[in-house]
């Protein structure tokens, strides 16, 4: 009992900061102007408009950009479990450092090293080559969303990999197992943990991002997050703003509980979901 009063405190934390304004969105996101009562118009029309595009394209971009982290942190986070003690932890700083600062400023970085007359462009034109358009296009999000969100996909798995005990590693070189065949059969199998809370933490803010969207897609390319934001600020009409905010946390309640089915490790080593 004595221990249970200490988490009192952040039950009221919680309840102020997440359960009531979740309530409080539900609430608008089924109320209606025109409607006294409740009603499910504010979802019904979502579904039957132009955004429900708009959502899908937020996926696919999502999806690529967890899978681009994925392509890149992996090995990258392999590499640092290698190396000895003082460069781990060097290159870790180097992986954490990007996140000190502000991410607007990481993103306006962004938006002058690929502008027409940025920092790529101005490199290319030293050669004689006319300037490409990096800016404002899927590709640009896409780079802005993989700088952002990569040290949450190298963190994780380098955690799960570095606590693997190298005497099953000492093991399968002694019986004769490859290299390869012991990354395959034992580092892999055992970094599944990581690899399930790195896809996590890249998709969900990849999904839900507007900034960068923004910043670097220029008002041209929306993703659902954008949408979101300018029926808060720009409409004013909060009740479909709402809506469209349940769906998509419903969405991302579904893609963690699936990511958390196929983490079957009983023990989780820094890996978990829950």
């Amino acid at each position: 009992m004595r221990f249970r009063k200490l988490a009192y405190p952040y039950i009221i934390w919680i309840s102020i900061f997440i359960i009531i304004p979740i309530i409080m969105v539900l609430y608008y996101a089924l109320k209606s102007g025109e409607i006294a009562g409740f009603t499910l118009d504010n979802f019904i029309k979502f579904f039957k408009s132009i955004n429900l595009r708009v959502f899908y394209n937020s996926i696919k971009i999502a999806f690529v950009c967890t899978i681009v982290c994925l392509i890149i942190g992996y090995p990258m986070a392999y590499w640092i479990s290698k190396l000895s003690l003082r460069k781990r932890s060097i290159m870790i700083l180097l992986v954490i450092l990007p996140m000190w600062m502000n991410f607007l400023l990481r993103t306006y970085a962004w938006m002058n090293i690929l502008a027409t007359n940025g920092i790529i462009n101005n490199f290319l034109g030293l050669f004689g080559m006319e300037p490409l358009n990096l800016i404002y296009t899927k590709g640009a999000i896409i780079v802005g969303m993989v700088y952002n969100f990569l040290p949450f996909m190298i963190l994780p798995i380098y955690t799960v990999i570095e606590k693997i005990d190298n005497s099953l590693l000492e093991a399968s070189a002694d019986l004769g197992a490859t290299q390869m065949q012991t990354f395959w059969k034992i580092i892999f199998p055992m970094s599944l943990p990581g690899v399930i809370t790195g896809i996590t933490m890249v998709f969900i803010p990849a999904i839900s991002t507007f900034e960068i969207s923004a910043l670097l897609g220029g008002n041209k390319i929306n993703l659902i997050g954008n949408v979101i934001e300018n029926q808060f600020r720009v409409v004013g009409d909060w009740n479909y703003g709402s809506a469209i905010s349940m769906v998509l946390m419903a969405i991302i309640l579904i893609i963690m509980m699936i990511t958390n089915k196929f983490d079957s490790s009983e023990e989780k080593t820094g890996g978990g979901l829950w």
